[in-house]
């Protein structure tokens, strides 16, 4: 049975400097464009990554292949397998791409895969309705994913680095994605914090359990995000 994932708080935007607002209001208008032009041609960019690819099959990821940006090394893919949404984004940096100084947690070295240069971090899953709006932020145990673990103050340092920034699936889906992470940075700076509290919180109460592997923990901490009120926040704090 899985165990019910960590629910944050929303974060104090007042208590951010100018700088970070400012880049999260260029993050903001740069979503409005996007859903702009989409909405022009009735689009929306879930159906961006599922444009062309058959059937929509659960677990199946699309577009086929994942998105990866060879120059920022920031990948994704979307699929669906949870209640409650219509799918989601996973979210990704591979090591090539990743600062100087990082590294795997050494306790989870027994499942890292892959590794080198292949190496990547999950940074955040992002959940959709089936309008293709945004409705919630998640994280995933390294099960789920089959990804290296990192700790999370490194997590963190990957965030400013994923950027698709190329136009297979779509140009416009792409810029969305981008600007999304760095709008809720704050709510993602958070639910990682909140994923290593869970894992530390699990090997303290079941120390004969690998938490990295244990089926009962899949997501680990979750947030619900309202796209419009976000933006609306940090544009009139500026």
């Amino acid at each position: 049975m899985s165990m019910s994932p960590k629910e944050i708080a929303a974060p104090d935007l007042a208590r951010l400097d100018r700088a970070t607002l400012g880049v999260m209001a260029a993050a903001a208008d740069e979503i409005d464009e996007c859903s702009r032009v989409l909405k022009k041609a009735g689009l929306n960019p879930v159906g961006e990554v599922l444009k062309a690819q058959g059937k929509f099959v659960r677990m199946n990821h699309y577009p086929k292949g994942d998105v990866f940006d060879r120059e920022t090394q920031s990948q994704y893919y979307y699929h669906a397998h949870r209640s409650g949404e219509h799918g989601h984004f996973h979210c990704f940096l591979r090591a090539p791409g990743m600062p100087d100084g990082v590294a795997p947690v050494p306790e989870a070295a027994t499942h890292d895969w892959p590794s080198g240069d292949k190496a990547l971090a999950h940074l955040v899953a992002v959940s959709m309705d089936r309008y293709g709006a945004p409705i919630r932020l998640f994280t995933t145990n390294q099960w789920v994913t089959g990804e290296t673990w990192y700790p999370g103050a490194d997590v963190v340092r990957m965030l400013p680095r994923f950027a698709i920034d190329h136009a297979h699936p779509s140009w416009a889906t792409n810029r969305w994605l981008t600007a999304l992470l760095q709008l809720f940075r704050p709510q993602i700076e958070l639910l990682i914090a909140a994923r290593d509290t869970v894992l530390a919180q699990h090997r303290a109460t079941a120390p004969e359990s690998d938490p990295f592997a244990d089926r009962a923990l899949e997501t680990l901490s979750e947030t619900a995000i309202d796209l419009a009120q976000q933006q609306k926040a940090v544009r009139d704090m500026l």
